[in-house]
């Protein structure tokens, strides 16, 4: 599999998943998650540590996730 194709692929799932969560607790997990994954692939591709990318993505994914949580009516 080529590396455009795993990138492709690996977007796809990415946004699939970000809708997921109707609660704060269930879009702070899932945001953390994407943000996470997000991260890590940027760190490699940008020639950092994918640990530390994963790091700040998960926390950054994770805040966002829950600040958009929407109000019940």
């Amino acid at each position: 599999m080529s590396t455009i194709a795993k990138y492709a692929t690996l977007a796809a799932l990415l946004m699939g998943v970000s809708a997921c969560g109707d609660t704060w607790g269930q879009r702070a997990v899932t945001g953390g998650g994407i943000g996470a994954g997000s991260g890590a692939l940027l760190g490699v591709a940008a020639g950092f540590n994918p640990l530390l990318g994963a790091l700040v993505g998960g926390a950054a994914g994770a805040g966002i996730g829950a600040a958009t949580t929407p109000r019940p009516y």
